[in-house]
């Protein structure tokens, strides 16, 4: 079969996309303290690792075809992708690995600072085979909520172009769960603001999801006319909901601040997910500015109720996820010409439809997560030892160290193998030299 352009804009997406990946690692590197800013890295990336091999060998296969009672496809059917080799389907089995990828590393920022390496990667391999490819199939592959669905029969067809409830919705819920089994960070009580180390790597980092998600939302376009639609959705939305969350801040806190510019673009990103191409510039704008307002009160809300969401994952993904998929239950555009959103005649068949996917998407990630994460902790252990908490968890779980200034980098010993409890705490600088590199240190952690 002879490429064509639709194919070529496929690949270039898939490609978008997977950039996404490594922009979350420098988005939360820069969010977390200096000490974890590499583990942050390098969750983002063993979760393109794992995720890349699981969706070759079965994933792709539990996301489409014929499945078990509408609730995922069959992990045989294509195993290994050999039934796809020499047919185009090919690229669409690889662009759709890049959104399983970026789903499960957004999930990593609630547990920032104190989650074991080796953990997290079973969780990664665990948590998208039994919760991301079934809720991916009911939604998008042929089971219950597609468009031949039993469930859709009944509530309707639930609008969800790019994900958001399978990629935002799912993962901050998964972030909710999770951060409530491993718990707080030491002194997140007493000291709640742990503040970010680096603002460039986050401004940074919230430029590539950005420029990545033109891929993320226009990838699946079909025509010239729904990816001009979708483009200019996916630059308003976070361009307003950057600007709401700004005057939000201002309003509440005194001042607007670079974070507050780049968690107003990621929640506009996320609101415009799963609507990209079914409402109207205009919906786009509104639908931007109270998702930038609504997430920068509901990222606060964490130190009312003592939760420990590192980098504000549920209250940024969950929350505009849930914004932006309910939403379309009154803004949705008319199709052939029919009222679908309440604002447009359609009656409440559209938001009953939104609904009904919020709530099997909530209980599916959260029921999931609580099963895996809780197994998790009680084998392997979800979380570090105090001890190597305080002395940071990339050199505990990776042996590096983000910057190397002056004697901090000549005292760091990478050939250790040491697990930072008493003696091996020696390791740390800050440890070894108190007075004279700790306050060093402490500058940048």
């Amino acid at each position: 079969m002879e490429i064509t352009a639709q194919h070529v804009w496929l690949m270039i997406s898939a490609a978008m996309v997977l950039l996404m990946t490594p922009g979350l690692g420098l988005f939360y590197g820069g969010m977390t303290r200096a000490k974890a800013a590499l583990n942050m890295i390098m969750m983002s990336f063993i979760s393109a690792g794992i995720v890349g091999v699981v969706w070759v060998l079965w994933g792709y296969s539990m996301t489409t075809g014929d499945g078990v009672l509408g609730l995922f496809g069959n992990p045989f059917a294509s195993f290994g992708l050999q039934t796809l080799v020499g047919s185009p389907d090919l690229i669409k089995a690889g662009y759709s690995a890049t959104f399983a990828i970026i789903t499960v590393a957004l999930i990593s920022g609630a547990i920032a600072d104190r989650a074991k390496f080796g953990a997290w990667a079973v969780f990664v391999a665990v948590w998208v085979t039994v919760v991301y490819c079934p809720l991916a199939y009911m939604i998008w592959g042929g089971g219950l909520m597609s468009a031949d669905g039993a469930l859709t029969a009944v509530f309707g067809q639930v609008i969800d172009f790019a994900g958001g409830a399978v990629v935002e919705i799912s993962s901050g819920t998964a972030a909710l769960v999770l951060a409530l089994i491993v718990g707080q960070r030491h002194g997140f009580a007493k000291d709640p603001n742990h503040r970010p180390h680096n603002v460039p790597f986050i401004m940074l980092g919230a430029a590539i999801l950005w420029f990545g998600w033109f891929g993320f939302n226009g990838g699946a376009a079909t025509t010239a006319e729904q990816a001009g639609l979708i483009w200019v959705n996916t630059l308003v939305t976070p361009a307003a909901a950057m600007l709401s969350w700004l005057v939000t801040e201002k309003i509440r806190h005194g001042h607007p601040t670079s974070l507050g510019a780049a968690s107003g673009v990621v929640a506009g990103l996320v609101a415009i997910t799963p609507s990209c191409a079914n409402i109207s510039p205009v919906a786009a704008i509104c639908l931007g500015l109270v998702a930038g307002a609504a997430c920068a009160v509901f990222v606060d809300l964490k130190y009312r109720f003592g939760l420990d969401d590192s980098l504000d994952v549920v209250g940024v993904h969950l929350g505009a996820g849930l914004i932006g998929t309910l939403a379309l239950g009154f803004i949705a555009l008319p199709v052939d010409g029919q009222g679908s959103g309440l604002l447009y005649g359609g009656g409440f068949q559209q938001l009953v439809a939104q609904s009904v996917a919020v709530v099997i998407t909530v209980l599916l990630s959260g029921v999931g997560t609580l099963v895996i994460g809780r197994a998790i902790n009680k084998t392997i252990g979800f979380r570090v030892s105090r001890e190597a908490e305080t002395a940071g968890v990339d050199l505990s779980e990776h042996a590096e160290s983000a910057y190397a200034f002056g004697e901090m980098g000549a005292a760091f010993n990478p050939t250790s193998h040491a697990v930072p409890h008493s003696p091996a705490v020696s390791h740390s600088p800050a440890i070894q030299n108190p007075a004279g590199q700790r306050a060093k240190e402490d500058s940048f952690a």
